[in-house]
Parts: C-alpha cells; sequence; structure tokens
C-alpha cells in the first residue's frame, strides 16, 4: 500500500495532473482536449505539468495539415549535450517545435545531424494532431507501438519513462479524435474545461515568470531563454513514487463480482442502441489496466465497483461514436427516423457512459 506522504501528493494534484499520472503509471497514453480557443493555455499548462510535477523532458509538435515525417520526427528528439560543455544548460525539461512549414532563416540541417546525441522526449505533447497527414499519425501509432521512430541517418527508442499525449481542440467531452486505429491505441481520455482553469499556468503568471513560457508561434525556443535558464527543482512527483505506484497497481486484487460488474458494463456499452464503435478489444485492456492502477491512489489494494466506473469514463470517452440516426438499429423494424433522431439529439460518449453505469447494477 501507498505510504500516506505519497498519497497526499497525489490527492493534491489537479485533473491534469491526475490525467498525466495515470499515464505514466500504466505506461500507457492519453488524449487530452479542450475548445480550440484555450487549446495554447493546455498545452502549456501541460507543459508546466510535465517539467515540473514530473521532472520530464518535453517537447511540444505543432501539427498542421502540411506537416512531414520527417518534421514530425525531428520534432520528437530533445536536445542532450554532455554536462561538460560549456553551453551546457538545463531546459528545465522542456522545449517547444513546430513540425509545419519552417521559415527561410530555419538552417537546412535537422536536428538529427546537427545533434547526434539528441533522444526522444520523455514527454510528446502532440498538438493538432488530428489535423496531422495520415500518415504522420500512423508514424505516430508505429512509435507508440514499438517505442523506436526511424530516421533517414538513425533509429531512436524511446526512453523507459515515455508519454504521448495528443491535445486537440474540442467543444465538448468525446468529440476529440485522431485516426481510427491510432485513436484505439490511447487509453484514456481527458476534456478539460477552461472554467476550472490552469493551476501552474496562472501561478507562474502570478509569480512573474510568464516570460518563460514560449510563444507558440516560436519555431524553437529562444537560444537566450534556453542558456540563461536555471534548472528547476526537484519534481512533485518523482519517477520513484510513480515506479512505487506502478508495482503496487500490479498487486491490486479484483474479486469475480467486481469483473462481473466490469464485463457487465462492457456488454451494455456494446449494445447500447446510441454505440456505432468504439468497445474493443484493446479498449478492455486497458479498462482493466486503469482501474487497478486507480486503486493505489486510493489506498486500497482491491478494485471497488466505484473505480470500475471512474475507468469506464476515462476509457471510453474518445472511442466511443454516437450511431447515425438511419443506422440505428430500431430502424429495421419501423422506428420513425424523425422519432430516432430525436432520441440522439445531443447524446454524447459521456451521456452513453452514464447510462451504462446506470443500467448496470453494481456489486455489494
Amino acid at each position: 500500500m501507498a505510504d500516506d506522504r505519497l498519497l497526499a501528493k497525489v490527492h493534491d494534484l489537479t485533473d491534469l495532473e491526475l490525467a498525466l499520472l495515470l499515464c505514466l503509471v500504466s505506461r500507457e497514453h492519453g488524449l487530452l482536449s479542450t475548445p480550440a480557443d484555450a487549446l495554447d493555455h493546455l498545452v502549456q499548462e501541460l507543459r508546466l505539468v510535465a517539467s515540473r510535477t514530473f521532472g520530464l523532458k518535453c517537447v511540444v509538435v505543432d501539427c498542421t495539415p502540411e506537416t512531414t515525417l520527417e518534421q514530425f520526427a525531428s520534432a520528437l528528439l530533445y536536445p542532450h549535450r554532455p554536462p561538460g560543455s560549456a553551453s551546457f544548460q538545463p531546459l528545465a525539461a522542456e522545449s517547444y517545435f513546430v513540425s509545419g512549414p519552417r521559415p527561410r532563416s530555419w538552417r537546412s540541417a535537422s536536428p538529427l545531424t546537427t545533434a547526434p546525441s539528441a533522444q526522444i522526449a520523455n514527454c510528446v505533447l502532440a498538438k493538432n494532431l488530428d489535423r496531422a497527414p495520415r500518415a504522420v499519425q500512423i508514424q505516430a501509432l508505429e512509435l507508440l507501438r514499438t517505442r523506436r521512430i526511424f530516421t533517414r541517418t538513425s533509429v531512436q527508442a524511446a526512453p523507459k519513462q515515455f508519454v504521448f499525449v495528443p491535445v486537440v481542440g474540442a467543444e465538448a467531452a468525446g468529440e476529440a479524435h485522431v485516426t481510427a486505429h491510432l485513436n484505439d491505441f490511447f487509453s484514456i481520455a481527458h476534456w478539460h474545461d477552461p472554467d476550472d482553469g490552469f493551476v501552474n499556468l496562472e501561478d507562474m503568471m502570478d509569480n512573474g515568470e510568464a516570460a518563460e513560457i514560449a510563444s507558440t508561434d516560436s519555431v524553437v525556443r529562444s537560444k537566450n531563454l534556453a542558456d540563461s535558464h536555471v534548472p528547476s527543482a526537484a519534481p512533485f512527483i518523482a519517477e520513484a513514487d510513480i515506479s512505487q505506484l506502478a508495482q503496487l497497481s500490479q498487486q491490486v486484487q479484483v474479486d469475480v463480482d467486481v469483473i462481473r460488474y466490469q464485463m457487465n458494463i462492457i456488454s451494455f456499452l456494446r449494445m447500447h442502441r446510441a454505440v456505432a464503435q468504439g468497445v474493443t478489444p484493446a479498449a478492455t485492456k486497458h479498462f482493466d489496466k486503469l482501474m487497478r492502477s486507480l486503486a493505489p491512489m486510493h489506498k486500497l489494494d482491491y478494485v471497488t465497483p466505484a473505480l470500475v466506473g471512474l475507468a469506464a469514463r476515462k476509457v471510453y470517452l474518445h472511442r466511443i461514436r454516437i450511431t447515425a440516426p438511419e443506422n440505428e438499429r430500431s430502424m429495421q423494424w419501423g422506428s420513425r427516423l424523425g422519432a430516432v433522431e430525436a432520441m440522439l439529439e445531443n447524446v454524447g460518449p459521456d451521456q452513453v457512459i452514464q447510462d451504462v453505469l446506470d443500467m448496470v447494477t453494481a456489486p455489494l
């Protein structure tokens, strides 16, 4: 069971920090979204979370419809210089790249040739990944599946502690998606309401540190800023803490009644009249892993029905697709199209999940 010191830290985290922590503990990846006008703030907040809360080296890849495979692969790399180098200064575990068209002033040499010691960052924030070409999204899937990426000059392997997070714009929960197979590879999804605030970003603004945040229009962070940056303090949640939670999650027990409850939820989701697709075998595996990962954070060594429901909300939010009215199954038996359209109006994945949780009886 996790010690009280670590649990106190976990319970002090924000929703975005908890989402990233769940990805790190389960060694999976997540899809985060927010309304488009708050997307830049969400990216900046996540960069601060990665560096300050978890001590991760982080890069931000700004994807566009013109992003190429080479640009995408180059932007994943975090430049590493040996400590003996005269110009060496840590970047507080954060860097910013734009993978779209580069200005004329950009040097022809890529980071792959100018920084042979560069390595894939621990945390990759793929802004607007849903807008990237399909080939780029498939390349991202290959990176997550094999933990390697092939470039023209080398093969880059992902570090042991690695999390890939697409950050995309969506006006409501459940509307954020990427290419189908890549979408199913992400374990969890979280939609952030801007009204809930951006705690780390606001704290930095209050402390007068706004100059440290790179402009989202920059190609690479200012050299003067990078060279003058002071190393950040020890992370709030260290890698050892994450490893402890991961080990505890593997020891979590699940009662047969709770497993039956989990399987009933999956069955009801598959049979729900509003669901077109999304309840896949991969989702079931992520469902099981996530509910086990949640238990140690609640000072439990077993899974409760409440944790099953919480895991279901995160695992299926980005997977469930609402069926078109004309394809709804009751249309085969004479339902009126207008009635079906009225029934499906304003129904989203979050409503479907809640509907199923209300219908399935939890074990006592």
